[in-house]
């Protein structure tokens, strides 16, 4: 934006792309810089709040590893629950990539690394979810469904859905690489911030994340009244409409502000749809290992769906 600092009514002279006039418009003033630092009370306050959150996780981790022979976290897959605890930990922390001076890495990797982590998280879900209801169906020793009972199915449904969100992003970065920037389009402000390249492959990415999503509350759904007390679909369906509802938000929200405010709103989008999953998934599994160590065991939890099983 050019602006024009006006000595006497014959004589005009540009301010410096950096500059601005002053209200008096007889000399250039610097224009302010403007990011989301850590300096700032918003930036500081939600590099605070990821550290918190990604502490309580590596919390959660250490009681799942510690207590990783119990009835309730080898019925739901210990395995998966471990990578989805990893995932959701570097979800929390790529968010610092986020705050502070924009470079030319971080604007390169920061929303790529939070889309991928995001949809190796999801998809864990899904296969965590999937494998619920192949479990119930293979029951029967004749069933199909048996064939998909193997310790690697999970991993190869974690390995196919997270490969698609792999190649956009790898597409992005080798067609229109996001890189480093200022923008002077706002009026006495340097806003350095991060272009995203191509605003296309961006919804793409963000919207295979969300499909992965969709289907994954979809399947949890329709799998949350399975007769299986060691069934955790109801509250991963109840998870993933907490996450489903952050970024649908999300996006008007994004696309009403600009400069550091745009950042935050981003970084607060990631630690609150994280915050959904750790604690609607593994919240109560928690209370139970910790506050009703008597329901953690297999003999109570099969006792508990045989008097279910009689009422009915």
């Amino acid at each position: 934006m050019c602006v024009f600092l006006c000595i006497d009514a014959a004589v005009c002279i540009q301010c410096q792309e950096d500059q601005w006039s002053n209200e008096r418009r007889d000399s250039c003033v610097p224009r302010s810089i403007e990011f989301l630092s850590y300096g700032e009370p918003l930036g500081a306050t939600l590099a605070s709040i990821s550290t918190v959150l990604s502490l309580l996780n590596i919390v959660i981790l250490g009681i799942f590893c510690k207590y990783r022979d119990t009835a309730i976290i080898k019925a739901n897959n210990r395995d998966l629950s471990y990578l989805l605890l990893v995932s959701l930990m570097l979800c929390f922390l790529c968010s610092y990539m986020f705050i502070g001076r924009p470079m030319k890495w971080t604007c390169m990797f920061r929303k790529m690394a939070f889309g991928l982590l995001f949809s190796f998280s999801v998809s864990c879900i899904l296969a965590k979810t999937i494998i619920v209801i192949v479990a119930f169906n293979a029951t029967n020793p004749t069933s199909q469904w048996r064939n998909w009972t193997g310790p690697r199915a999970p991993f190869y449904i974690v390995f196919c859905c997270f490969t698609v969100q792999l190649i956009i992003c790898a597409i992005w970065v080798l067609t229109k690489t996001p890189h480093y920037g200022i923008n002077t389009s706002i009026s006495k402000k340097l806003i350095i911030q991060c272009f995203d390249g191509s605003v296309a492959l961006f919804y793409c990415m963000l919207g295979y994340m969300g499909l992965l999503a969709c289907v994954s509350f979809i399947v949890a759904f329709f799998a949350r009244k399975l007769p299986d007390s060691f069934n955790e679909a109801k509250y991963i369906t109840f998870s993933l409409l907490v996450f489903v509802s952050v970024w649908v938000s999300f996006i008007p929200a994004y696309l009403s502000t600009d400069g550091k405010y745009m950042v935050a709103v981003e970084v607060f989008a990631i630690l609150a749809s994280n915050s959904g999953l750790m604690a609607c998934i593994f919240f109560p599994k928690v209370n139970i290992i910790l506050l009703r160590p008597e329901c953690n065991t297999k003999s109570y939890l099969l006792n508990k769906k045989h008097i279910k099983d009689k009422i009915k």
